[in-house]
Formats: structure tokens, C-alpha cells, sequence
């Protein structure tokens, strides 16, 4: 693995902060994308008493290559999950929660009812706080979708992860064209932000990344993150090449331009990190 350029390191997690949410989490049983993802901003969002919280387990039904969640035979559903995550929100009295998921290919509405269960329990306990679901694709079902429309979160974000050409590799189970049409399908039947997320490094060209921007500004994105890639261990998906952050720069710049209403691009820029920004 590549050696690591001096931008792209950050000190260990630690603190008073970072461990009292760390217990919380802990002795809710509940999982987080920041843990199980090692994100390498999880000192910082934990110190600030922030977490994106896992929903449905800490195992998925597909095997994307860049992704650290494990793959394999899933659980049922936690039916107290709802609830637990509404009070660990409330107990570390965030402004912001940010509900994501494994993908449940298992379930026939893909857990958009469980997103959309947890949401209601958490506006019932903290009826001002702000929220933002990271959801899978559903498998294309645009009830799914409705279903999470109607619980009214703030931001509805889904990943594009990468440039067309690398979704048989990096993306296997994915489709390019359906992520396009999921947003472009909240866009056009929601009032939330549309946010989306991509990843540099995997051996995209630039004019690939400019073309990805095009698309999701074209299908009603507005909010957009730009990160490094850093492959979780020497068994995921390859790193092609650390990204310069003049280059994210310049991609910043070119999203503005493009019309996008909010943009992180940097290195550690990562789908969740500072999330309610563009509400707080």
C-alpha cells in the first residue's frame, strides 16, 4: 500500500468527548459507519458529540470492493433500533443526526421502512433537531423511496461513489444509471436537499470526475462531497493514486460553477462530515 502523503494524516482519536460518545454508542449496542468504516474523522465528529448512525447491522447483502462493512448472511432486524438510536440522539444532544445503512437486499422494501421508523422516533424526542439519511439504492423500488420522502428528513443523500467505468470493479451489485435516477426521482417528488458523494484515487480521470458532476447536477443534486479514497485494508479495491488537494480544489470550483448549492472537497472529506452545515 502507497505510503501515505502528509495531508492525508490526522491524529489519533482521543479525549474526554470522544470517549464519552464512544461508551454511549457502546452501551446502546447501536453501530456507526464511523467505526465500522474507519473514517479517518471519527476523532473530530465524536469529540463534537456527532455520530452517523448504521441502522440494520453491521453486515451487508453486497460485496463492494472499496467498502470496509462486512458481507454475508444478515440478521433480522432490530425492531427496538428506532427507538435506541432516538435516544442516544437525544442523550448526546446532537443538532444534526446523520441514519445510514447496510444494504438489505434481504427485505422487500430494501429497510426503507426501518429508515423511516427510526426518523419518526427521533423527531417525537427531538422534534428541532435536523436529519440525513444516506440510503441505498432500494433496488430501483420508488416506493421505497416514497416511503422515506414521507418521513420528511432534511437531506436525502445517496452515493454515486465513483465514475461509470469502475462500477463493475468497485461497485459490482450497483448500477450507475439507477443512483442517476434515484436522485433525480427524490429531486422531482421531495423537498429535501439531494446530496450525493464521491470518491478520487480509484484511477478516474478528470474528465471522468467532470462528467460525474455533470450527471448529478443534471438529475437535481445540489449538495455534493468530494473525497479521497483510502482502501480500508490490502484486500479492497487498489489505490490508484493520492489525489493533490489543489486538484479537489479544482473540482470545488467546478461544482460551484456547475450550480451546486453546497460542495466539501478535500482529502478527508468524507460522505457525513459536517453534514448539517448547510442547515446549521
Amino acid at each position: 500500500m502507497k505510503r501515505k502523503p502528509p495531508w492525508l494524516k490526522v491524529p489519533l482519536p482521543w479525549g474526554k468527548d470522544f470517549a464519552n460518545v464512544r461508551k454511549k454508542l457502546k452501551n446502546s449496542k447501536l453501530h456507526t459507519v464511523c467505526e465500522a468504516a474507519k473514517c479517518p474523522n471519527i476523532g473530530e465528529c465524536f469529540n463534537l458529540g456527532t455520530a452517523t448512525f448504521l441502522l440494520m447491522g453491521d453486515i451487508c447483502t453486497r460485496h463492494c470492493t472499496f467498502c470496509n462493512i462486512n458481507s454475508g448472511n444478515v440478521l433480522p432486524l432490530d425492531l427496538k433500533e428506532p427507538e435506541n438510536v432516538a435516544r442516544a440522539v437525544c442523550e448526546l444532544k446532537l443538532k444534526f443526526a446523520v441514519l445510514t445503512s447496510v444494504t438489505r437486499d434481504d427485505l422487500p422494501d430494501g429497510g426503507a421502512s426501518h429508515f423511516a421508523q427510526t426518523i419518526d422516533a427521533i423527531k417525537q424526542m427531538s422534534p428541532k433537531i435536523g436529519i440525513e439519511v444516506l440510503i441505498p439504492d432500494f433496488g430501483g423500488l420508488t416506493s421505497s423511496l416514497d416511503t422515506i420522502i414521507k418521513a420528511k428528513p432534511d437531506v436525502i443523500n445517496h452515493n454515486i461513489e465513483t465514475v461509470k467505468r469502475l462500477y463493475p470493479a468497485v461497485r459490482p451489485e450497483a448500477d450507475y444509471e439507477k443512483s442517476l435516477t434515484l436522485l433525480n426521482y427524490v429531486s422531482e417528488n421531495s423537498t429535501c436537499i439531494v446530496k450525493s458523494g464521491l470518491m478520487l484515487g480509484l484511477g478516474e480521470t478528470k474528465t471522468e470526475v467532470l462528467k460525474v458532476l455533470k450527471d448529478l447536477q443534471n438529475n437535481g443534486c445540489k449538495s455534493l462531497t468530494i473525497g479521497q479514497y483510502l482502501p480500508p485494508s490490502p484486500n479492497h479495491y487498489p489505490l490508484a493514486e493520492y489525489i493533490e488537494p489543489q486538484v479537489f480544489a479544482e473540482f470545488k470550483k467546478a461544482a460551484t460553477e456547475a450550480g451546486f448549492e453546497y460542495v466539501m472537497s478535500s482529502p478527508l472529506v468524507r460522505s457525513s462530515y459536517h453534514a448539517g452545515d448547510p442547515l446549521l
